[in-house]
């Protein structure tokens, strides 16, 4: 064998890409190794050059590598864990700060809308019952590292009526101000991780080409009073390229 990956439907730049993808993923090739030239790329893989050129761009925008005038395209180093929106919540309890290190956040929306059927099956209401949704995105040195939505029910409106405001909160996380103004508070929280190949939306909002393939983290976190009622269901999209790193003791 070559060391291509066997065949599959997959468009041939998407494959060219998978392959360094891996390789960069294993260790196998590490920050600041020069992948081949387009030209090598071309005849090692029997395509275009076109096709090469827009493998490397793929990889480029999932920020996996750079290229550098001159030299060539150069693995860059491994982006920081992506977060999900229990440990930014934890974060925040320890730090009073949601963002990781080198971290900010952008593009803060907020309104009440209708819920979309699965946000509804969640937070126990009926398909198109007012909900509140939050939106922000989260970046650092390399670029977006997600994309996160709260939904949260329409009622804490009425006594918050800033979460429906597309402004960044003040005094904490929304959870925060929940628990301050009502007494409810996070009982337990259920956490889920999953992928999938960007969709449409998915792309727009990680602010990626409509035409990119590429593989992204789903987070989500159901955060749940003691009652059982979720205070607020989150989402987050992990941008590509990124990694999902836990740490447990090892005496547990």
């Amino acid at each position: 064998m070559s060391g291509q990956p066997r065949a599959d439907n997959r468009p041939p730049y998407t494959r060219i890409a998978g392959h360094y993808r891996d390789l960069i993923s294993s260790g196998e090739l590490s920050p600041g190794d020069l992948l081949p030239s387009i030209k090598a790329l071309s005849t090692q893989w029997e395509v275009s050059t076109a096709t090469a050129d827009r493998a490397m761009r793929l990889l480029r925008e999932e920020k996996l590598v750079q290229g550098i005038p001159g030299v060539g395209t150069e693995v860059m180093g491994r982006p920081i864990s992506l977060a999900s929106g229990s440990e930014r919540h934890d974060r925040s309890g320890q730090t009073q700060s949601a963002w990781g290190v080198g971290e900010k956040s952008s593009g803060h929306t907020a309104a009440i809308v209708e819920a979309p059927e699965d946000i509804a099956q969640v937070l126990g209401i009926s398909p198109g019952d007012d909900v509140i949704r939050r939106s922000r995105v989260y970046r650092d040195s390399h670029g977006i590292v997600s994309h996160s939505t709260s939904w949260i029910p329409a009622e804490f409106a009425q006594v918050l009526p800033e979460l429906a405001r597309s402004d960044r909160l003040k005094g904490g996380l929304s959870l925060d101000l929940i628990a301050r103004a009502t007494g409810r508070s996070v009982d337990k929280r259920a956490d889920e991780e999953g992928a999938r190949i960007a969709t449409d939306l998915d792309l727009k909002l990680l602010e990626l080409e409509p035409d990119t393939v590429a593989a992204i983290l789903v987070l989500t976190s159901r955060f749940i009073d003691a009652d059982g009622e979720v205070l607020e269901y989150g989402v987050d999209l992990g941008a590509p390229g990124r990694t999902r790193r836990s740490l447990t003791s090892a005496t547990q």
